[in-house]
């Protein structure tokens, strides 16, 4: 009795198994279906014919030389952070400074306040004691204009991009 029922498990497992499978025929006939879809949208995409657009009507462009160009340079809107600092290393601050670099030791923004006074700066160290930063202090302005346009000369090396202005009003 055993053998029967194992027997007939193992068949039912067989064709279970063998049922399942899908033929190659009817991969053929679902690819063969989708071509003639295929075609059959191309052609009535071909038939259906599209209108003619015309152009659009463009003024002519004016040409100015390049001496008419004119600037508006507004200090009014240069972003400045105002922090509370102290000096650690220099002559003294002014209304506005341009920051070229921050650093958490003091050593390190000695080594570039001494790269700036090499290029011919007055460079400053002042330290800002609620974040625990030292900032090396390029150039120091009155007004807000002037050390916008030095902030970006400061902007336009390479070696400070990341330049800010300071108020340490």
């Amino acid at each position: 009795m055993k053998k029967y029922t194992v027997l007939c498990a193992g068949l039912c497992l067989a064709l279970a198994f063998t049922s399942c499978g899908s033929s190659e025929s009817a991969y053929k006939k679902a690819y063969e279906k989708a071509k003639q879809y295929d075609t059959a949208t191309a052609q009535q995409q071909s038939a259906v014919q599209t209108p003619v657009e015309t152009p659009a009507v463009v003024a002519p462009v004016q040409t100015r030389p390049a001496t008419d160009t004119r600037v508006y340079d507004n200090a009014d809107n240069v972003s400045v952070r105002q922090e509370s600092v102290s000096l650690v290393n220099g002559s003294g601050l002014r209304a506005y400074s341009v920051v070229v670099g921050s650093f958490g030791l003091l050593s390190n923004a000695e080594g570039l306040q001494q790269r700036l006074k090499d290029a011919g700066y007055n460079a400053q160290i002042v330290k800002n004691e609620g974040r625990n930063m030292y900032r090396v202090v390029a150039s120091t302005f009155d007004n807000k204009a002037d050390a916008a346009r030095s902030r970006d000369q400061f902007r336009a090396q390479d070696a400070y991009k990341d330049a800010w202005l300071l108020s340490n009003q």
